[in-house]
């Protein structure tokens, strides 16, 4: 197992991240995978979570193209503020300032967008378990997971095919999981895109 020199990744370091704008990884817009995803999708009536949602580009898109059972998840309070005064009129019972891994509901897709990447990589397998609890009966985990090696420190901290493979496996049905062919610009050949179902 690689030792890990990592920052300790809690509410307070993601807090002073948004705090100081030190968010590299925004890029102010839904990623253009996840939005040829969400544009195929008919049913406005999906319950949705997305974790670690930061400034929730997906979440605004998705509410205004008409889905409003959306819940927003992340541990940063100014994250949430930045997508609440983009998006006023979005239910604050379903904006939650929160630990993932104390969520206790259930859903028909969670859509996953930079937060698997930014989690302390001890905590994948935990990951995989609790998207699973999370998930109705074929429910589906979607989005991207970043492909090259797993570094020294982070985040975003990095994986490979194999083991995204390995990983989620025993609790997923593996739909699709291939280089993403429309990655944005500064992410091509860099990020797998997936689509998971609960087993």
């Amino acid at each position: 197992m690689i030792s890990m020199k990592k920052n300790k990744l809690d509410k307070y370091y993601w807090e002073d991240r948004y705090t100081k704008n030190n968010t590299g990884w925004n890029i102010g817009y839904p990623s253009t995978p996840i939005k040829s995803y969400i544009d195929q999708l008919k049913d406005k009536t999906l319950k949705i979570l997305i974790p670690g949602a930061g400034n929730g580009y997906e979440a605004e898109y998705l509410w205004n193209l008409g889905f409003k059972n959306i819940y927003v998840v992340d541990f940063a309070a100014q994250a949430l503020d930045n997508f609440k005064q983009r998006v006023p009129n979005f239910p604050d019972e379903q904006l939650q300032c929160a630990d993932f891994f104390e969520l206790n509901l259930r859903f028909d897709l969670i859509i996953e967008q930079t937060f698997f990447c930014a989690l302390n990589p001890d905590l994948r397998n935990k990951y995989v378990s609790h998207m699973h609890q999370l998930l109705n009966p074929k429910g589906k985990l979607v989005g991207l997971l970043f492909d090259f090696p797993l570094t020294q420190s982070g985040p975003p901290f990095g994986g490979s095919l194999s083991e995204y493979q390995f990983r989620f496996k025993e609790k997923f049905k593996i739909k699709i999981l291939e280089t993403s062919i429309n990655s944005i610009k500064e992410r091509q050949g860099k990020e797998l895109f997936f689509i998971f179902e609960s087993q």
